[in-house]
């Protein structure tokens, strides 16, 4: 009895330490959003929901603030560093503000790196580009013409927060492509702060104050389907079209309707694989260093450029021809 005894305190003892040695051996990668409620943000958690199950040792922790702040992100973040969390990849609200709570990570041992929207160098190993800034800043311009009547006229902007820092690029990039088509006039730039009703009342001020206005480029999820939404009840469908960055699955109603003629965007399910591809990456030891090649299983490589940042890939048009297929999609 007594031998007995033994052999199943010993089984017992050896399957918890085989059960603790499979719990350290799992690799927590949080995955940091702007704000929880975004369905873009929800369908990135999707994606990398996905690649843990490719990876197979990965457990995806996906969090965020409730609403669209720096410190709602810092107070995130200390508490991913106190639960001790192998790596970070973030969507920054503020691409300086959330720098020193980030170097705190990183000299707890925590892997980070942002996607969507950067953090500034010193607070990450690498930036994950959804596309390249010039190309989007391009083509939101080459969708704004599209929509203008001979492809000249007025346009505003609806952006998310003033400090966003994938916003701030591609507004830059905007205007430098706008360069090249004297005929458009870029009279505002707004903030909805990424919240609907915000975005929403943004919009009605821009018809309001600038009647001229032919086209509301938002390069936000959030402020895109309000524009749209504020135009159709303000009566203004046929007269102002909205176009930017969207999900199909929220901007269908817009194409149908005649609000929206096209607008663009990259797989967020995509996005939110190859940030969690690439955490795990470094946490297994890959250098984020430029010219290095990192995986992101089924989306492909990433080459790493000067100062640790790389693009996934080329923005999709939708428009009356395609976006049925894809509603149902992201």
């Amino acid at each position: 009895m007594k031998l007995l005894k033994t052999l199943v305190l010993s089984t017992a003892l050896a399957a918890g330490l085989f059960a603790t040695a499979a719990q350290a051996a799992e690799i927590r990668i949080a995955l940091v959003a702007k704000s929880l409620g975004n369905r873009f943000f929800e369908a990135a958690a999707k994606g990398a929901e996905e690649a843990a199950q490719k990876l197979g040792d990965v457990k995806i922790i996906y969090t965020g603030p409730t609403t669209t702040t720096a410190e709602g992100q810092i107070e995130v973040i200390n508490a991913l560093i106190s639960q001790k969390v192998d790596a970070i990849a973030i969507s920054a609200n503020d691409k300086d503000a959330v720098v020193p709570v980030l170097k705190r990570a990183q000299q707890r041992g925590i892997k980070v790196i942002s996607w969507d929207s950067a953090v500034a160098p010193e607070g990450r190993l690498l930036h994950l580009n959804p596309s390249s800034d010039p190309l989007i800043g391009s083509i939101l311009v080459k969708l704004a013409t599209q929509a203008l009547p001979d492809g000249k006229g007025k346009i505003a902007i609806l952006s998310a927060t003033p400090t966003s820092t994938n916003q701030n690029t591609w507004i830059a990039e905007m205007k430098t492509a706008l360069r090249d088509h004297p005929g458009i006039d870029l009279v505002a730039t707004v903030y909805g702060d990424d919240l609907s009703d915000k975005s929403y009342r943004e919009t009605q001020g821009l018809l309001r104050v600038h009647p001229e206005v032919t086209v509301i480029v938002a390069p936000t999820s959030v402020g895109i389907t309000a524009a749209a939404q504020a135009v159709k009840d303000a009566g203004k469908t046929g007269q102002v079209f909205v176009t930017g960055l969207g999900l199909p699955s929220e901007m269908a109603g817009a194409v149908h309707a005649g609000v929206t003629k096209s607008f663009a965007i990259w797989n967020p399910i995509d996005l939110g694989y190859s940030a969690a591809y690439l955490a795990y990456d470094l946490v297994k030891g890959a250098k984020a260093e430029p010219g290095a090649t990192l995986s992101m299983g089924r989306v492909g490589t990433l080459k790493v450029e000067a100062g640790g940042t790389g693009a996934m890939a080329e923005p999709t048009v939708f428009d009356s021809t395609n976006i049925d297929r894809f509603a149902d999609v992201f």
